[in-house]
């Protein structure tokens, strides 16, 4: 078995730039392969109980689909994650404006935002090496922002994204990465995500408006279809009668996790497919978890051999509440010059055994 980095083509800009994929592997024949465009984990194949490796992140199998209409499969997102309230925040007293792309909001860093640019790749040992300049006033963020993202397949089965940048003007800075999984892994017969187990390690969680901006509460979990404190179905609860499921279109909420004070990395989030038997765990030093249950899949897009149907993947995306910039009381996203942007998750993946007598 051959470890370490290989890489191959991915097609190609329209201005004729060469898109490449990097293919990881671990000692255990774990493969992860990620492109310089966008930072995008493209497939990432994980055993189940039985040893078999399946791959258990959508996308696509060609360069063309991530550059049209996909819902920001496996990519990295920046320079915010998550949604900015109509677009604008003051910062120093000066109000910034940033173009909106989802209704009235801005999302995701904008319509060209970190995962449809291409980075400046380097193999480092056994990691991958992304490094991306964001120009003073790309998508309306100030400042120059140097990021740097490495990513890392160990033998531990872990897919580790390690963020770092520095700016020489203060901005908002909420970097994330946003794979949908479905641990069944792939082929026609995996369907949906709704029996998926999912714990997440949250008391509370960030509650939002009809137009998915927080509303400022940190909503208990206690009593709703938001508690995960123990292993729960997806859609045990998810076509319930609430505002907030509503508001979402199913959950699509930042959970605001248990943790220690300061940067620990701590598990925020255990998902386990009964079938396959595979784990995810996701450990993070981030102080949320982005739960997204698919919601707007509807099967117009395919790739992979298979259609994305309603609800056939889910995200775990680790930031920054949404909306910070906008909310003094909710963690500090603002990078300042001399600062340093640096924040860890681990994805590992786990098996559990079958639970028949």
């Amino acid at each position: 078995m051959q470890t370490g980095i290989t890489q191959a083509p991915f097609g190609q800009l329209p201005d004729g730039t060469p898109i490449t994929c990097f293919t990881l592997t671990n000692a255990h024949g774990m493969v992860a392969r990620i492109i310089d465009f966008g930072g995008i984990v493209t497939e990432l194949h994980a055993p189940d109980r039985d040893g078999r490796l399946a791959d258990v992140v959508l996308g696509f199998d060609e360069l063309e689909p991530y550059r049209g209409d996909s819902p920001y499969f496996g990519a990295l997102i920046g320079r915010y994650g998550n949604r900015i309230r109509e677009g604008r925040f003051t910062l120093d007293g000066e109000t910034i404006q940033l173009p909106v792309n989802n209704g009235r909001n801005h999302l995701h860093g904008g319509p060209d935002g970190f995962d449809r640019v291409k980075w400046q790749a380097e193999v480092d040992g056994a990691s991958l090496r992304l490094r991306y300049r964001s120009a003073d006033g790309e998508m309306g963020y100030p400042g120059n922002l140097d990021a740097t993202v490495v990513y890392t397949l160990n033998d531990d089965n872990e897919l580790v994204v390690r963020f770092h940048a520095v700016t020489d003007r203060a901005t908002p800075v909420n970097l994330t990465q946003h794979s949908y999984f479905n641990l069944a892994g792939g082929g026609d017969a995996d369907g949906d995500i709704l029996g998926h187990l999912l714990q997440i390690d949250a008391d509370a969680f960030v509650a939002i408006d009809d137009g998915s901006i927080p509303t400022g509460e940190l909503a208990p979990v206690a009593g709703t279809a938001f508690d995960f404190r123990s292993p729960q179905a997806i859609g045990a609860r998810i076509n319930e009668d609430s505002e907030q499921l509503r508001n979402g279109g199913g959950y699509d909420h930042c959970f605001a996790l248990n943790k220690p004070h300061g940067k620990t990395l701590t598990r925020a989030a255990r998902v386990v497919e009964p079938q396959s038997g595979r784990v995810l765990e996701l450990w993070t030093e981030e102080p949320g978890v982005q739960f997204y249950s698919g919601n707007f899949l509807d099967g117009t897009l395919e790739g992979k051999g298979r259609s994305y149907a309603h609800r056939s993947g889910f995200c775990l995306e680790p930031q920054h509440f949404p909306d910070s910039p906008n909310r003094l009381q909710f963690p500090n996203v603002i990078l300042r010059p001399g600062e340093e942007y640096r924040t860890e998750s681990r994805f590992r993946f786990l098996v559990e055994a079958s639970s028949a007598t």
